[in-house]
């Protein structure tokens, strides 16, 4: 694998222009199956960037906009605001078999060995790797790995899907989301029209189909749309009291959250940990459904 050492994260403003021009210059190319007249291949590349130092006041500005307590310790969905710039890069990168906008965010695995200070020091590593059949298309991992003195303390996995061109060999729950019923909420989320902006101002992903419901349209969608990794933190904002400090949190996301919308919030417990979900309201039509265990 080639290893490329950066000095400091990426920044997403220039890195999105470029993914919006390869959906419209690109796309031909990068079709599945039409790449140099073979199958798709994830780059072999790894994007790398040591002693990174977490901003106190984007920290607090980020547990404020997910509903987390401010406090000197991380949420464990923080680390992605530095690795999801690294993904980007790879997604950008002349070697990347995809267009960055026609790609979907449907899972995301986050194990935490211990909780992190804002005073430490990290370490960051990303690559692309596990590209396989999914039902509707081709999915595949980023991976992106965290030490802190030569200490592993995060890792996740987060499942990106391409669809067309499926060969079935994947597996969809899409029938059995239709099937069960929505479990009893504990709470109800009124989320607002500006939150995909909002959470763009502190992660930085100025995706358009978060940010207005005119750019979002030009992407097939009726309005914005919540970010995943935001709905991810809210969940766990909602947990705060009962997260352990080594944990995996694991999501499967699934209806878009059209904004504004109201959203119902259920947990329960289920292996040694929660289980929990968010529906609509009113639909029950679900968005979001996830694990939290003691690792």
């Amino acid at each position: 694998m080639a290893v490329e050492e950066l000095e400091s994260p990426p920044s997403l403003s220039g890195l999105y222009p470029r993914a919006l021009t390869g959906a419209v210059t690109e796309l031909p190319r990068k079709l599945p199956g039409l790449r140099r007249g073979g199958e798709p291949e994830l780059p072999d590349l790894e994007f790398v960037v040591h002693d990174v130092d977490v901003d106190r006041e984007h920290l607090a500005h980020y547990d404020h906009v997910c509903g987390f307590r401010v406090r000197d310790e991380l949420p464990p969905t923080y680390p992605h605001m530095i690795a999801f710039p690294l993904q980007m890069k790879i997604m950008t990168d002349g070697s990347f078999p995809f267009p960055v906008m026609g790609l979907v965010h449907i899972g995301n695995r986050i194990e935490q060995k211990r909780w992190i200070s804002a005073g430490e020091k990290l370490d960051f590593k990303v690559h692309a790797e596990n590209l396989r059949e999914h039902d509707k298309g081709v999915q595949f991992d980023f991976v992106a790995e965290v030490t802190s003195g030569g200490e592993p303390v995060w890792n996740s996995t987060s499942t990106y899907l391409r669809r067309g061109g499926g060969g079935g060999g994947g597996s969809s729950d899409k029938k059995s989301d239709k099937k069960s019923e929505p479990p009893e909420p504990h709470a109800f989320w009124k989320i607002p029209g500006d939150i995909g902006r909002r959470y763009a101002s502190v992660s930085g992903d100025i995706n358009p189909i978060h940010m207005h419901s005119l750019s979002a349209r030009l992407f097939g969608f009726p309005s914005a749309i919540a970010h995943g990794m935001w709905l991810k933190a809210r969940c766990l904002a909602a947990l705060e009291g009962e997260l352990p400090s080594a944990l995996a949190v694991d999501v499967s996301f699934k209806v878009p959250l059209v904004l504004p919308a109201k959203v119902a919030f259920a947990d329960w417990p289920a292996g040694g940990g929660r289980d929990f979900a968010v529906h609509d309201a009113r639909k029950g039509k679900p968005h979001l459904t996830g694990s939290l265990r003691p690792d």
